[in-house]
């Protein structure tokens, strides 16, 4: 990538905490960063991953002062991944703090399984200067669960007319930029924020709608809107947003993120830009690998309505071809919260948008992997790598890297809702449904972020 900015700080911020000291015996690993596998032995000492041996192979008491502090379990029968890392969250601060905040998102990501995560600019001021991405990295800095990054607006207040200092913004903290929830209609504005990517750095990523096109839409245009006698949004509002950003990127050398791939279109237009060399990577949400507009029809704005929206079933097995395929860079949730007395209204008037970091893993891992759709490594892979469109490298499994992991029971079955939810918001597209696949623990940054209540821990 020809594209560095001038960046000086540490792009994640995360609460300080004490350092994780941890045994797992006999757990099954899974590292596709690292090509490591079968049954070990994992020690995580002073928060870093210190030893890896065959399951049976590290005895503490064989060093009795090494094992001061240390927690042991045994992990026969569990899974260890590396944390997972979503690049598109929604943590509703400042200004939407009754939907989300920094610290109740980061526990939901945490209880995902998740070692990092990027928030959006979208808030209530959007986070359009310095002083905003300062402000909400030191908060960070005293809450959050696990590291955050945060995006600045690409445009100010994102009304798409003035571009914000992007090189300020990056050197105050901000990890990349976007106007998520709003696309980029003007393409003299994209142009020019391109350009000047090249100095100040920082990936900016899109929502992708050709508002002309989606405008009063509430679901996907297909014979599902068509029966329920409601205007439908066409794919092509999606894809040809995605072919002339696209087209904009490679004239000017620029590096550009496609958020919430949707549609058969635009996973085509997503293919030519790649062959044709341009900086381009795309995400994927669980509920659009998952869902159809055939959920709609129950009318449940709370689980069914997003932007983009749920779309047909070709478009979802286009979608998964694209993930396996490598089409699709990454799975990213596009944690969406909101409260109660937004969601359950008539569904055209609902807003839009629906939870996901906590169950992320388990909703793909029921639905696509124990079907054998696709394979757990793929699974693993895609849920981990969403940093590195924004210069973030993926969590590894290896000796002398920070303890960044999770640990999952992928027998376990468990009811989305039933014990509530970490998130402040329960607009989970997953509600009442039982999916298999708990988290069981998750440390992020070298610490404990997360650990099910039911599940506890032996000292040594």
């Amino acid at each position: 990538m020809n594209n560095v900015g001038p960046q000086t700080v540490e792009p994640l911020v995360q609460r300080s905490g004490p350092a994780a000291g941890l045994l797992l015996k006999n757990a099954e690993l899974l590292d596709p960063f690292s090509d490591l596998t079968g049954r070990h032995d994992l020690l995580v000492r002073g928060g870093e991953i210190v030893e890896i041996a065959e399951a049976g192979g590290i005895n503490l008491d064989d060093d009795p002062a090494g094992a001061e502090g240390i927690e042991v379990v045994d992990a026969e029968g569990f899974h260890v991944f590396p944390a997972f890392f979503d690049p598109h969250v929604h943590l509703r601060t400042p200004g939407q703090e009754y939907k989300e905040d920094i610290e109740t998102g980061t526990r939901a990501a945490a209880a995902g399984g998740y070692g990092g995560i990027i928030a959006m600019a979208n808030t209530s001021p959007p986070v359009s200067n310095p002083a905003d991405i300062e402000a909400l990295r030191h908060r960070a800095g005293l809450v959050a669960s696990v590291p955050v990054g945060f995006t600045a607006t690409v445009t100010k207040g994102m009304k798409g007319e003035e571009l914000t200092d992007m090189s300020e913004l990056r050197e105050a903290g901000a990890v990349g930029f976007t106007d998520d929830g709003l696309p980029i209609a003007n393409p003299r504005i994209l142009r020019r924020a391109l350009q000047y990517q090249h100095m100040s750095g920082g990936t900016i990523a899109l929502h992708e709608e050709d508002p002309d096109l989606s405008a009063g839409s509430s679901m996907h245009e297909g014979e599902v809107s068509l029966a329920l006698g409601m205007r439908g949004m066409p794919s092509i509002a999606e894809s040809v947003m995605i072919s002339r950003d696209a087209a904009i990127a490679g004239y000017e050398g620029g590096r550009i993120q496609v958020q919430h791939l949707s549609a058969i279109e635009s996973i085509e237009a997503v293919r030519v830009a790649k062959a044709n060399g341009v900086q381009i990577t795309a995400e994927v949400t669980p509920h659009h690998l998952c869902l159809t507009d055939r959920a709609v029809r129950d009318l449940d704005a709370s689980k069914h309505k997003m932007n983009p929206p749920l779309r047909s079933e070709a478009d979802r097995q286009a979608l998964l071809e694209a993930l396996i395929d490598g089409t699709i860079d990454c799975i990213a949730t596009d944690h969406a919260p909101h409260a109660a007395q937004e969601k359950q209204v008539p569904y055209e008037a609902a807003m839009m948008g629906v939870t996901g970091l906590e169950t992320a893993f388990s909703s793909v891992y029921t639905e696509l992997v124990v079907p054998g759709t696709i394979p757990l490594e793929l699974l693993v892979e895609k849920l981990g790598c969403g940093g590195a469109a924004f210069d973030i490298e993926p969590f590894t499994l290896t000796v002398g890297s920070k303890a960044n992991l999770c640990l999952i029971d992928l027998e376990s079955e468990w009811v989305v809702g039933e014990d509530g939810y970490e998130s402040r918001s329960s607009n989970s597209w997953c509600a009442g449904m039982t999916l298999k696949g708990r988290v069981l623990m998750t440390l992020a940054g070298g610490q404990v972020a997360y650990r099910l209540r039911t599940f506890s821990l032996g000292m040594a």
